[in-house]
């Protein structure tokens, strides 16, 4: 799709509103209307904004008068036309409406502190496009969160570990992970080296007095690694910090073809009083769809496992419209992960991203699944809450099938304080690892730096050496804060 966007500079917003109704189709941007087929062109003259869109061999067009002369208002504005161009050449209404942002939750909470509710329901309803279904979602969220949020002090942080590597690579997946048959051979120097990591940053945050509330080892798979190297790492976490402070720590179990009762010890063992295990479908057929090698019973009896070892505050993770997957067989998994009685299950909306194997080999989800992935999330939400397990956060991704959410629900006391706190960007979070992203959050402000470790493995272990030097950026980030004070 070519978009040409001509005297105004919202480039990444229109592209991203364009994903809403296109979210697998190349958009090129444009700056003139020199292009031999442009499909949408939006502009501005004078205080004018307008939008015309060339569609299945028809044209549409709005326009709408801006109010002032102010940025956000003029993007409101030509987003609102264009939106307005789409929605009537597709039929299609979004139930985020024109919400791209990957936290809807958070501007509701920012607009309801100083419009209150009513008017915030408004803005939402009659200026974003929001469906009464996903106000009320975020009207529920708020309440948790802001509870979770409120347990936050000037000097928080959380640590996140990182390991990149897991049984298999979903077809769904696009995070940087790799298969242990293909690069088991790197783990032993990468948990060397992650180690180190972790005891450099430890010594960083006690020179500057930081308070740890979290831990979370996520990846790929964390029980990928040996239940030698789980507990080489994670006594490095306990020897490098005070864990007597924190609130929660967090380990992705995950896959449960790679649980094994020794792993599970060494993660109980090692302090972690939440794990998540996560079959994303008890549905076998479409385990083997998305490139998952375990079924639908090692999940129960990997549940079962974690339970006898003595954990009591198990998530479970499960996806809404995965490839085959029905919304009978998602019932299925639902009412089947229920029976387990977790105390917390995600339901996650399949996102796509252009690394995945589903879009690589051109196995992108029609339009139809989005639909049925919307009675999927609906169904999750009514069934769950119904049973006392409620939502607690919420957040978006790109690319999602029904352009839908990921949302979070916990018994009352379950909630994950970690996934609140990164999603709403709290506080400072301090990430080992690679592909870990540090992000530090000025105390008591907004401003929000970012310091990057190298994606894979191999250049993990490699640079190593560099990602040690990029370390000072935290010194260097609370120095100045603490200067300006």
């Amino acid at each position: 799709m070519n978009l040409c966007n001509i005297n105004h500079g919202f480039d990444y917003e229109l592209e991203k509103l364009c994903r809403i109704f296109l979210p697998f189709e190349k958009i090129n941007i444009l700056k003139t209307e020199e292009a031999a087929e442009i499909y949408a062109v939006c502009s501005f003259k004078g205080n004018l904004a307008r939008a015309t869109l060339n569609f299945s061999s028809k044209t549409y067009y709005h326009e709408l008068p801006c109010k002032d002369s102010l940025e956000k208002t003029k993007e409101l504005a030509i987003a609102t036309c264009l939106f307005n161009c789409f929605k009537e050449a597709t039929g299609y209404i979004p139930e985020w409406g024109l919400l791209t942002g990957v936290r809807p939750a958070k501007l509701y909470a920012k607009l309801l502190k100083s419009l209150g509710k009513e008017e915030t329901d408004n803005y939402f309803r009659n200026t974003l496009f929001v469906s009464d279904e996903k106000i009320t979602l975020c009207n529920e969220t708020v309440e948790p969160e802001q509870t979770i949020i409120a347990l936050n002090r000037p000097d928080s942080f959380s640590l996140y570990v990182s390991i990149p590597f897991c049984p298999s690579r979903c077809s769904y997946c696009s995070f940087v992970s790799h298969s242990v048959d293909k690069a088991g051979k790197l783990i032993d120097d990468y948990v060397d080296l992650l180690c180190k990591e972790i005891e450099l940053t430890a010594k960083i945050a006690k020179e500057q007095n930081l308070h740890l509330e979290t831990v979370y080892i996520g990846g790929g798979t964390p029980v990928s690694l040996n239940a030698s190297q789980i507990n080489t790492v994670m006594s490095s976490i306990r020897n490098n910090f005070d864990l007597s402070t924190i609130s929660e720590y967090t380990v992705e179990a995950g896959r449960p073809d790679a649980i094994t009762k020794d792993k599970l010890l060494a993660i109980k063992e090692g302090g972690a009083t939440r794990i998540s295990v996560n079959p994303q479908t008890m549905n076998d057929g479409v385990l083997k769809a998305i490139g998952r090698n375990h079924t639908a019973l090692q999940t129960l009896e990997a549940f079962k496992l974690a339970r006898e070892i003595g954990f009591d505050n198990i998530n479970m993770d499960l996806i809404a419209g995965l490839p085959t997957d029905t919304l009978d067989s998602f019932k299925s998994t639902l009412n089947t992960l229920l029976e387990l009685d977790p105390e917390s299950i995600t339901v996650h909306s399949l996102s796509v991203k252009k690394a995945s194997n589903i879009a690589v080999n051109d196995q992108l989800p029609e339009i139809e699944t989005g639909k049925i992935a919307s009675h999927m999330v609906r169904y999750a939400r009514k069934t769950l809450t119904e049973k006392g397990i409620v939502p607690y956060y919420m957040y978006r991704q790109s690319k999602t099938v029904g352009n839908l959410e990921n949302v979070g629900y916990a018994k009352k006391g379950f909630e994950g304080l970690y996934n609140v706190y990164i999603m709403d960007e709290t506080h400072t979070i301090l990430a080992c690892g690679a592909s870990a992203v540090t992000k530090l959050r000025q105390p008591g402000g907004d401003y929000i730096e970012r310091i990057f470790n190298f994606k894979y493995p191999y250049e993990y272990i490699s640079r190593f050496d560099e990602i040690c030097d990029r370390k000072k950026g935290i010194t260097n980030f609370y120095e100045n804060y603490f200067s300006k004070r």
